[in-house]
């Protein structure tokens, strides 16, 4: 069983920028896709960004693309999403994951752990 903790989430201004973090239990994290998801109030959870178990492979969702950006470090068992140009309607809990599909996945049903989740809130 891994265990996920998100951190970096807050309020920002639109146009400013976050780094979340999701810091995993175990070792084995290196073996796992990662990847990013949220949910704003009403709304279905979505697919934000994946990166592959050694990091050579990231795709994410159309509404990020050029501003946000996966990464991680296997060394600190931790996965990163970096948040630029944030929009009010990026305001979400964002939640990280990990899949043992190495292939990569924008389906949740393909993760097996999660994170609790944390809140971002981008004011206009």
């Amino acid at each position: 069983q891994v265990q996920l903790v998100e951190s970096g989430g807050g309020l920002v201004q639109a146009g400013g920028s976050l780094r979340l973090s999701c810091a995993a239990s175990q070792r084995t994290f290196s073996l796992y896709t990662s990847g990013w998801f949220r949910q704003a109030p009403g709304k279905e959870r979505e697919f934000v960004a994946a990166i592959s178990p050694n990091g050579g492979s990231t795709f994410s969702a159309y509404s990020v693309r050029g501003r946000f950006t996966i990464s991680r470090d296997n060394a600190r068992n931790t996965a990163y999403l970096q948040m630029n140009s944030l929009k009010s309607e990026d305001t979400a809990v964002y939640y990280c994951a990990l899949s043992s599909d190495v292939r990569g996945s924008d389906r949740d049903s393909a993760y097996d752990y999660w994170g609790q989740g944390t809140q971002v809130t981008v004011s206009p």
